[in-house]
């Protein structure tokens, strides 16, 4: 076999989520599902249970039903899943009948608690366009009415509010798009408000550590203080085990990077979908790209800064509790020079004192030889030999004496030489 395991994997990627191919006017509900629940193959098989067809194999990342007259895609993404339902007959005002009207409603019912993004689109040609673009307050209620000329050949127009049926809104006018551009637009629409949303979980996770990294970067001045205010360094043992608690809490800090992480990619994403709207301004209203720019910026530097200061917060602490310890090891090190010195100190005491012992030794032991070497020469003298005690016990002192050193001596070295073995 001449290819990798992984040649087919990897070429098949680039046409993983192929774009919607449409013809003419359309309506369209899209659904992006974000849980922390892997639930999003077993929502998909029950759809496809309630439309009557075999679900894909749960190794698909992308799949695409027709059923009387709604076209089914479904997408799965790292983090989240979409459903996108196309309805071609679009009779009647735009957006008063839906695509997501066909949907089983039991099905529906599934989704409690999982829906990210839900919105309508509205696909409308040439003159019916242009009717529409006069009557564009009918269609949209929000506070700020954004649109642009997109791709050369249409417009595009939103307003990012929520409606009460709990979907948004978007307004597409077919004036000149070429083949297969309707369905790429449509997608760019769609991954803008999923990039946008994605994006945005990070921020109220933000704002909930903004608020603990202040207390802990109170907290790490006031210790800072402390330590300089100690300059004995009696308060250290004390002031390390608060570091070390506080660089738990920091690093606990730190297991969100992963969204923050998230958020930056999504937010690149968005910009790339965006750029390749290829945008014109219309005069009056603000931009996509620009109302992104005012309203999303904002919140995405929220995140960035405290991911920021969460990291600044841990190299903080760590230069701290290397500086706290540096200065116990320095007191550690004083004190041991200290002990070493008394140590050398009591050492040259105690050969002083051995000295004098040895030599006090050396006096008593030769002493006592005389005494007895005194004895034994009165007892010769008695038993009538010639001698004179006191002669020949001047004449042995110095003999005795250094017998008796060089043998102390002697005795000292084979102790010592026994205790090194």
């Amino acid at each position: 076999m001449l290819d990798h395991p992984l040649r087919d994997t990897l070429a098949s990627e680039v046409h993983a989520r192929p774009f919607l191919r449409l013809e003419g006017s359309a309506r369209l509900s899209h659904l992006a599902i974000y849980t922390d629940q892997d639930i999003h193959h077993r929502l998909l098989a029950a759809l496809c249970a309630a439309l009557g067809t075999t679900p894909p194999p749960a190794s698909a990342n992308h799949f695409t039903h027709r059923h009387d007259g709604l076209l089914l895609k479904w997408e799965r993404h790292i983090e989240f899943s979409t459903f996108t339902f196309v309805l071609e007959d679009t009779r009647g005002e735009p957006f008063s009948d839906t695509a997501i009207s066909r949907v089983p409603a039991g099905w529906l019912s599934q989704l409690k608690g999982t829906r990210l993004v839900a919105l309508h689109a509205e696909v409308i040609q040439r003159d019916a366009a242009e009717h529409a673009r006069a009557s564009l307050k009918q269609w949209f209620s929000g506070p700020v009415l954004v649109g642009s000329r997109v791709l050369a050949g249409g417009e595009v127009w939103c307003d990012w509010h929520i409606n009460p049926d709990g979907f948004s809104r978007f307004l597409v006018l077919d004036l000149d798009f070429r083949e297969a551009q309707v369905g790429r637009l449509l997608q760019r629409l769609y991954e803008i408000e999923t990039y946008r949303m994605m994006a945005l979980l990070a921020l109220p996770l933000a704002r909930e550590m903004a608020g603990t990294i202040g207390k802990l970067e109170a907290e790490l001045s006031e210790i800072m203080q402390r330590m300089d205010a100690n300059a004995d360094g009696s308060e250290d043992p004390a002031l390390l085990q608060q570091l070390t608690r506080l660089a738990a809490h920091a690093q606990a800090l730190s297991a969100h990077s992963t969204r923050f992480s998230a958020s930056r990619a999504y937010d690149l994403l968005l910009t790339t979908r965006i750029a390749e709207l290829r945008e014109e301004r219309i005069e009056g209203v603000p931009t996509i790209g620009e109302f992104m720019e005012r309203r999303l910026s904002p919140a995405i530097n929220t995140c960035r800064s405290v991911q920021a200061r969460q990291e600044q917060l841990a190299t903080l602490v760590a230069h701290a509790i290397d500086l706290l310890r540096t200065r116990v090891n320095l007191a550690q090190e004083r004190q041991t020079n200290a002990l070493l010195q008394g140590m050398n100190r009591t050492a040259r005491t105690q050969l002083q004192m051995q000295h004098a012992v040895e030599g006090l030794s050396v006096a008593a032991i030769s002493y006592y030889v005389l005494s007895l070497l005194a004895v034994a020469l009165k007892a010769l003298k008695q038993a009538g030999l010639p001698v004179s005690p006191e002669v020949g016990q001047g004449l042995l002192i110095v003999p005795v004496v250094v017998c008796v050193y060089f043998g102390v001596r002697r005795l000292h070295k084979n102790f010592a030489a026994e205790g090194r073995h």
